[in-house]
């Protein structure tokens, strides 16, 4: 039993709740949220140390076994995108100190940012499938209040978007957990296991199981994204920012969860069905990519390409391929917190999105450049930067595995970042100056600092990798022994 595993949901929703009695003190609130944040960041380093020492850790809460109690289960995927999370919700809230302004402050941003924390900490920790239900429904309540901050008319049409989208998710992801439970008697993921094992996958729980690929795919931007480009174009920068980081990203960790624990009997099926989606997904996203000239939806579907890929490392159901993917995800959560901040910056100091209007920038803001030159490479895979190792062992995990079609796709996604990343930054930081310091319409005071922050943690991602190796090999071998798992639930 190890309580350390509750207290990343405990401490971001008990500090939320108070920041409610104290709306108008938003100083305390600043600083509240802060610690709350730190801490939780120190608990992931904890538990990743504990589940490296001693395996998989669990919590049943109330002293109820499992299944019968409610499951808490640490092993070192959920972990590491626990500390990925904390570092990018730091930044982020940083940067919300001196750009979302006092109006939104006020209207509960800080608890409403703690209770999406919450729920995206709830979804990597739980072991049961209904409170990962819960925890999804936790997150995206607080996305659907912060989305609307604003309130332009923009903003609430593609809000309105956004809400329906996860609203036919969420109805469909509770008939799948009907279902299920009605042909298996259980809710807890190990348990289902078990279950799924001793009866076998056929055909009535492969299609439970597409069901389930359905609704995680709507929630991830999985092909079915066209609620993506527009919801995450109209928030203000440090929501942008926020979504973009880890929204979709608990979309593709219940696709690994489930995929890897549960319905992996049928890969055939079920794994192959993925690639396909991945390979649509980056092509259609690379397109967008490189078909917009607003600088907004060309970091969106960049976010789109992303989630592709990372899904073709499950589809190779290899070590090397699954390890990629985890490199892959970490690395995409802090690189897109990171240009969502920067593009955001860019448009808060020229007051447009669209490129033709934007040149030259470097001159004038040179460190701000240069740290988007950086995530420019880390994105395209440029070596020794993070997604340099994401792409070569999902690449080679993809080619191990016989789908040369999807590691072929994969590469030509490569390209079309590198495409559109090159064309943002000759078309907003190279060039002529065109705006003067007076005529900016905004400044960079006290947004860098989340920013160089963020470009520190990529760096060192990349070039200190050996130091998190051994933790993305025991994350990935996890992944593949379902037995793991389960042996840790039951004891």
């Amino acid at each position: 039993m190890n309580n350390l595993l509750i207290t990343p949901v405990i401490i971001p929703l008990l500090t939320g709740m108070l920041l409610i009695i104290f709306q108008k003190n938003l100083k305390l609130q600043r600083i509240l949220s802060l610690v709350a944040l730190l801490a939780t960041s120190v608990i992931s380093v904890l538990l990743m140390n504990q589940i490296r020492d001693g395996g998989i850790q669990t919590l049943q809460l109330g002293g109820w076994e499992a299944p019968y109690g409610i499951s808490f289960v640490g092993d070192m995927f959920s972990a590491l995108l626990l500390l990925a999370t904390s570092i990018v919700s730091v930044c982020c809230l940083i940067y919300a100190f001196s750009s979302i302004g006092r109006k939104q402050e006020k209207l509960y941003f800080y608890p409403l940012f703690l209770f999406l924390i919450t729920g995206v900490n709830g979804s990597f920790l739980t072991g049961d499938l209904f409170n990962l239900y819960v925890f999804f429904e936790m997150f995206l309540v607080a996305s659907y209040v912060l989305i609307t901050l604003g309130g332009s008319q923009r903003q609430l049409r593609e809000s309105l978007k956004y809400i329906f989208t996860n609203i036919i998710a969420s109805a469909f992801f509770l008939i799948g957990v009907a279902y299920l439970y009605s042909m298996t008697g259980t809710l807890n993921l190990a348990h289902l296991s078990i279950r799924i094992a001793e009866v076998g996958q056929d055909g009535l729980i492969t299609t439970v199981a597409l069901l389930f690929l359905i609704v995680f795919a709507m929630k991830a931007g999985l092909l079915l994204y066209f609620w993506l480009p527009g919801s995450y174009s109209v928030p203000p920068t440090a929501i942008a920012a926020i979504f973009a980081a880890l929204l979709t990203k608990v979309g593709i960790y219940a696709i690994f969860r489930m995929f890897t624990l549960i319905f992996y009997h049928e890969p055939q099926i079920t794994h192959l069905f993925i690639g396909i989606l991945a390979a649509i997904t980056m092509v259609l996203g690379g397109l967008g990519a490189i078909g917009y000239w607003d600088l907004r939806k060309i970091l969106t579907y960049n976010v789109i390409i992303s989630v592709g890929f990372i899904m073709a490392g499950l589809v190779s159901f290899t070590s090397t391929g699954i390890a990629g993917s985890i490199y892959y995800l970490i690395h995409d959560m802090l690189i897109k917190g990171l240009v969502f901040m920067i593009g955001g910056t860019i448009v808060h100091l020229t007051g447009t999105s669209n490129l033709k209007n934007i040149s030259g920038l470097i001159r004038l803001h040179p460190q701000l450049g240069w740290m988007f030159f950086i995530a420019a490479l880390s994105m395209v895979g440029i070596p020794p930067l993070s997604g340099f190792l994401g792409k070569v062992f999902t690449t080679q995990g993809v080619f191990e595995a016989g789908y040369y079609w999807l590691g072929g796709i994969g590469l030509l996604a490569s390209l079309f970042i590198l495409y559109s990343m090159i064309k943002l930054f000759m078309k907003a930081f190279w060039g002529e100056t065109i705006l003067s310091v007076e005529e900016e319409k905004g400044t960079t005071k006290g947004l860098l600092l989340p920013i160089a922050l963020l470009t520190l943690a990529s760096v060192a991602l990349g070039i200190g990798a050996e130091a998190i190796t051994g933790y993305v090999a025991q994350a990935a071998e996890e992944l593949l022994n379902p037995g793991l798992y389960i042996q840790a639930v039951f004891g």
